[in-house]
């Protein structure tokens, strides 16, 4: 047997006895001189770190991201350079909705965030298991979010606040249809897919860009589960998720994700938007695979398992401003506020050195003239001097060889622009019914009017219009099991246009 080390304070001081506290004789009030009793109790009293807003209930591993395929037509990035380069890697997955204390089975959207610790940087991916969102405009973030949480009188989840909202943001209508359809509940985060839902931009060495959307196929195969399998696991194991994908892990079954990218160019962007109406940039849309087919990229791995949750899970920092040269944002303006917002969020819950907490660390070197703050360590600029520009020997420069090439959008104005004008918010919802079989769709409008049923007639009767006008037997059969007039409902579909915004 080994022997074990001492048992110190958080000074590196020997404890003698862990057990009993300092007192006046045996019965006696405890004294102020029990440093020992006080650091622990304050530091108790400090363990738990601000819950994140959305994606609290989380989990996550290390792993590698190995290229398989040349991809460096396309971006300059280092983590592309070759085939058969590793990359380190963490991921992240989550429920979106629910709190810390959520069960990991619930039908909810799931996130994937992945940091990819790369030589030039860290690139963060910040994703879901759908390519797309319920919004497209920032604005409309926070207060979708709200109604997702709890009621601000009875501290309930509450149907009528989502539907109230989903009903007049029509847009919110293809991510809907696949939430509450058969690939609602994943069965496990090994058998899901990923995806960076936004588009981005990558730009290669002789500094043309192209858009690109990120994709990550589950080598295991798609699998997930029904509401009767989900309520039945949710009732023995709130984290079986969790205990899934950690204990698969140790038993070296490690989880694989073909990684895979869409690359659309300007001039087909200008196209796509003509052709079909739809914004490349629009998050509630997706790319179709017949036109802009998946190119392979590399294979993802999870092989090790953190040492300490709240270490590497709960203080994971994941942010899409988080990017490396040959990899950018696009028009997309759900990223453009994220760009700021994941970013400040970690300012709030982790402080302003989040970045050198090990988990979030980059495994390159750092150097800038950003300084002090709570948790400063000072290891990588020491004594150099704070400010920019200087002539101090040693300190760091620019590089002007990574600099990115201008956008080019043409004549544009900046405004406060309508986005639920001029969009198609309900071919593509449509389409994805129409691939299901007929229990798939009895299943996804039962579980539409389970929830929709307790919302007020007037929300339902203006989210039965959205459904309708996706596809007739789509709107037809939830109107029929929420037992309203199934004319009535149609005739409204037809004579309204769009949600009223009064």
């Amino acid at each position: 047997m080994s022997e074990r080390p001492t048992l110190t304070t958080a000074e590196g001081c020997p404890i003698a006895d862990n057990l009993n506290s300092l007192s006046a004789g045996p019965r006696g009030p405890l004294l102020m001189q029990d440093v020992q009793l006080l650091e622990q109790m304050q530091h108790f009293n400090r363990e738990r770190i601000p819950e994140r807003v959305v994606h609290a209930k989380g989990s996550g591993a290390f792993g590698t991201l190995k290229i398989t395929n040349d991809i460096s037509k396309y971006s300059k990035a280092s983590v592309f350079s070759q085939v058969g380069k590793e990359t380190e890697v963490f991921l992240r997955f989550s429920t979106v909705a629910g709190e810390r204390g959520a069960a990991d089975a619930e039908r909810d959207v799931r996130g994937f965030a992945v940091k990819f610790y790369t030589d030039e940087g860290n690139w963060d991916l910040v994703g879901n298991n759908t390519p797309v969102f319920f919004v497209r405009d920032p604005l409309k973030f926070a207060n979708f979010i709200h109604t997702q949480k709890r009621d601000p009188k009875t501290n309930l989840r509450d149907n009528d606040m989502q539907w109230d909202f989903w009903s007049q943001t029509p847009e919110s209508l293809h991510q809907i249809t696949t939430l509450f359809s058969d690939r609602g509940i994943p069965k496990s985060y090994r058998t899901m897919h990923g995806y960076g839902s936004h588009t981005y931009s990558m730009i290669n060495a002789e500094g043309e860009r192209v858009w690109v959307k990120f994709h990550f196929k589950n080598q295991a195969g798609f699998q997930t589960m029904t509401d009767e399998e989900s309520a039945a696991l949710i009732a023995g194991d709130r984290e079986s998720h969790q205990r899934d994908l950690f204990n698969a892990i140790e038993k070296g079954d490690f989880p694989r994700w073909d990684m895979k990218i869409q690359v659309m160019t300007q001039a087909e962007a200008d196209k796509f938007e003509k052709d079909t109406g739809w914004n490349p940039f629009d998050l509630t849309k997706v790319w179709p695979h017949a036109d802009f087919p998946l190119i392979d990229v590399g294979v993802l791995e999870l092989n090790r398992n953190p040492e300490n949750y709240h270490a590497d899970v709960e203080q994971a920092a994941f942010k899409p401003s988080a990017l490396v040269p040959g990899i950018g944002p696009s028009p997309d303006k759900m990223l453009q506020a994220r760009l700021m917002s994941y970013a400040d969020t970690h300012l709030h819950r982790l402080g302003v050195n989040h970045h050198q907490i090990p988990v979030n660390k980059p495994r390159c070197p750092v150097m800038h003239y950003m300084r002090d703050g709570q948790g400063a360590t000072a290891e990588t600029y020491g004594s150099m001097p704070n400010y920019f520009t200087n002539t101090r020997a040693g300190t760091p420069k620019e590089s002007p060889e990574h600099r990115d090439p201008a956008w080019d959008l043409g004549q544009t104005t900046v405004d406060r622009f309508d986005s639920r004008q001029d969009h198609d918010d309900f071919t593509q919802a449509g389409n994805l019914y129409r691939l299901f079989d007929d229990g798939q769709k009895d299943r996804l409008t039962t579980r539409i009017a389970g929830v929709l049923g307790d919302a007020r007639e007037e929300v339902q009767m203006r989210q039965l219009c959205h459904f309708f006008r996706a596809d007739p037997d789509y709107g037809m059969r939830i109107a029929k099991k929420l037992n309203i007039d199934v004319e009535a409902a149609m005739t409204q579909a037809t004579r309204d246009t769009a949600p009223s915004h009064a």
